[in-house]
């Protein structure tokens, strides 16, 4: 396993921690103030994994940033309406109703629409600052990222009863 390949399965497996379900609430207190510190490790891993793979010089890395920055702000906040939607699920899932299941289903539907938004929408950001072929990259990189946690939810997540 090369260094990137590291990088990227420790990013994934970060990242699907922050996405399992809430603690009973004698542990919440702790687990929120370690949050910060795994979700802060999740961002440093992976921007160093997207740095290395990138091959960004210098004047297309002072554009690149700040773009990657809001990108990620804004990843961030569907990746908490996913978490919260796993939260939702995993309170229920052995006694799901139909009616709560089609509920779920529709949230799913709709973060999945809102994912495929974002990354249209800063396809016009990152083009005007880096040539086409690492706009490509880093949407490859962004990809295998997300496919890595999928995966792993997965395996971790039940199907329904």
């Amino acid at each position: 396993m090369n260094k990137g390949t590291k990088a990227l399965a420790l990013v994934a497996a970060l990242a699907a921690i922050l996405m399992l379900p809430a603690l009973p609430a004698g542990a919440q207190d702790k687990q929120s103030a370690n949050m910060e510190i795994v979700r802060e490790a999740i961002q440093a891993n992976k921007k160093l994994l997207i740095a290395q793979n990138m091959g960004l010089t210098e004047s297309e890395a002072n554009a690149f940033w700040p773009v990657y920055d809001r990108y990620q702000e804004a990843l961030g906040k569907i990746n908490e309406r996913k978490a919260k939607l796993i939260a939702d699920y995993a309170k229920e899932y052995q006694t799901l109703s139909d009616q709560k299941g089609q509920q779920l289903l529709e949230e799913t539907l709709a973060i999945e629409e809102e994912m495929i938004k974002l990354k249209k929408s800063y396809l016009s950001k990152f083009n005007p600052v880096l040539p086409a072929k690492k706009v490509a990259r880093y949407y490859q990189l962004e990809n295998k990222i997300q496919a890595l946690i999928g995966f792993d939810l997965a395996n971790r997540i039940p199907l329904v009863k």
